[in-house]
């Protein structure tokens, strides 16, 4: 009689492997962000430097990109917009003609099936690239928590007056689900849901997001919100509040220095969960495979694979098209 476990039974060929996997990948996980760029220019395709592969787009520019990524089976995507012209109170990330109100518009109307995830944040739009409205002379980069959720909410109604599909708070206000939601459901969008940054790190690993979004601080830095990166009880008391306040999905971002939150997330809470897998991993494994040091492919999927298998149900990752392009995914 044998004596010990003969795991290599299952492990013999690549059939029985797939037989006996645990768990799996599919085009449906995947949600693929774009930053659309307010320009006169409908040409304007800007390579992003620290993103490899990744551009800021124009409007008819990006049109062309996702048509192409619906083709290879992308089911949703994430907006992120950058203005004409930025101010104090970030007005661009409400207006009814603001960059990401066309770009959703536009995609509704050429893919209705297309989810369409609108990024309700002011980073992007204020001049001084804080989320949310600062005091008066202020140099350290407090926001003003109350008088940014009114804000907030506008984002979030002009949004969904677009036709987004998904509205996505990443701001680290407190209160801004609850703000959000009255919001939406007084203007008649009781049935848009809320996928909100419910767990959200002050991360060293959002550098090259702020070049491609053009939303670095000119001063101090995003710690009074942002959540530190060594706590995780604080990680349960803000998913708590999200979801008594009326979030549908919940997000964890960074996700793969996070995945010990992420399964701590799943195993508390039945709730659906996204993992963003952000610019400084992505970029990381791009800079790292162009100098040969990895397999590419090898290491995107076993890095989206360690997502799902922590307890994301769905994936924001700059690699969903590449993967769906190269047929990793279907």
């Amino acid at each position: 009689m044998n004596s010990f476990h003969r795991g290599r039974r299952l492990r013999r060929s690549p059939i029985l492997r797939e037989m006996v996997r645990e768990t799996s990948l599919a085009a449906a996980d995947l949600i693929m962000p774009y930053f659309v760029v307010e320009t006169d220019d409908p040409a304007f395709r800007q390579p992003i430097a620290s993103m490899p592969g990744q551009f800021q787009l124009s409007l008819a520019e990006l049109e062309k990109e996702v048509g192409e990524a619906v083709k290879l089976g992308l089911r949703s995507v994430i907006l992120f917009g950058i203005p004409a012209a930025k101010d104090e109170v970030g007005s661009g990330a409400y207006a009814t003609e603001g960059i990401v109100q066309k770009a959703i518009r536009m995609i509704k109307k050429n893919w209705p099936e297309l989810v369409v995830i609108a990024d309700c944040c002011l980073c992007e739009y204020t001049s001084h690239g804080h989320c949310g409205i600062i005091a008066m002379g202020d140099t350290v980069g407090r926001v003003l928590n109350d008088s940014t959720l009114e804000l907030l909410a506008r984002t979030a109604v002009s949004q969904a007056e677009a036709g987004a599909d998904i509205i996505a708070p990443s701001d680290m206000m407190d209160g801004r689900v609850l703000a959000i939601r009255e919001a939406l459901d007084e203007a008649g969008y009781e049935e848009t849901p809320i996928m909100s940054y419910a767990v959200k790190y002050a991360s060293a690993y959002y550098g090259p997001f702020r070049d491609a979004a053009e939303s670095a601080p000119k001063f101090g830095d995003r710690r009074t919100y942002q959540m530190d990166p060594a706590n995780v009880q604080e990680a349960m008391r803000e998913m708590q509040a999200d979801i008594e306040e009326g979030a549908d999905i919940f997000i964890v971002k960074p996700a793969g220095p996070y995945q010990d939150v992420i399964r701590l997330m799943r195993d508390s809470f039945d709730v659906p969960l996204a993992a963003y897998q952000v610019s400084g991993e992505y970029s990381l494994i791009c800079a790292a495979a162009l100098n040969g040091w990895i397999d590419r492919k090898a290491v995107v999927l076993e890095s989206l694979i360690g997502l799902k298998r922590s307890g994301a149900k769905m994936i924001i990752t700059y690699f969903a098209v590449e993967a769906l392009r190269e047929g990793w995914i279907r």
